[in-house]
């Protein structure tokens, strides 16, 4: 029997530096990506849920690869890297929806590939933001960002903005703050892992997106910047 061809993806983009020519290092050595470690494992026991029949083909889960460890200015290679991604997997699979996941210069490079043809969505975690950043790819898309109120590598309130000017553009936001933890998402890492997992699955169609969230990507696209944004304490416990 043939392999069955994938119905939707996630590929999972790991943090880096502002400057970085050299290739990332590899395997374990490689802390950024061995951090998304327990977000793609997590999302691969859910997507592997609703595999169910032979109705729905798999959920591929998928890490990008980067040529450089760095962002390196206006050569964006991040950004690339995850573009180049994307039309690998659209030659291999077709136009099948896709969620960017990424964390810190790795969401930054999602949001600035998030207008390709097969995103549905991004999910942000710790997300780079520079003002400036464009946001009107976005449009159509739907965009949940999370961040550590007390991040001291990447600002909280860039991403609200970044998010609020997103809105404006047409694109669906939502900003969640986590209070009590920090940039690599070690403090209460549990409630990182599986808050992204409920909102990757939700935003892929596989579960309901939750309540206060879909509510939020509800909003006018005038709506103030506190109004789409989220205290993760204040969420109904799931």
């Amino acid at each position: 029997m043939a392999p069955q061809m994938p119905s939707a993806a996630v590929l999972v983009l790991h943090g880096g530096r502002a400057q970085g020519t050299g290739p990332p290092p590899p395997g374990l050595l490689n802390l950024p990506g061995l951090r998304m470690w327990p977000f793609i494992r997590s999302l691969v026991r859910a997507t592997g849920e609703h595999r169910t029949g032979g109705a729905v083909g798999p959920v591929l889960v998928r890490g990008v690869r980067y040529g450089h460890r760095g962002w390196n200015g206006e050569r964006d290679d991040a950004f690339h890297d995850a573009v180049h991604a994307l039309d690998v997997l659209q030659d291999e699979a077709g136009d099948l929806p896709v969620i960017l996941l990424g964390h810190s210069m790795g969401a930054r490079a999602a949001l600035r590939a998030g207008g390709h043809p097969l995103v549905r969505g991004v999910v942000g975690l710790a997300p780079w933001c520079p003002p400036g950043d464009p946001v009107t790819q976005l449009s159509g898309r739907d965009v949940v960002l999370l961040h550590s109120t007390r991040d001291r590598v990447t600002s909280p309130q860039a991403t609200q903005s970044l998010a609020t000017r997103a809105r404006r553009a047409g694109a669906r936001t939502c900003l969640i703050t986590m209070r009590n933890s920090d940039h690599a998402m070690i403090r209460r890492a549990p409630a990182w892992h599986r808050t992204t997992t409920e909102l990757v699955t939700g935003l892929l169609g596989l579960t309901p997106v939750p309540r206060p969230v879909a509510e939020v990507l509800r909003l006018p696209a005038g709506a103030e910047a506190t109004a789409g944004t989220l205290d993760f304490d204040g969420l109904p416990a799931r």
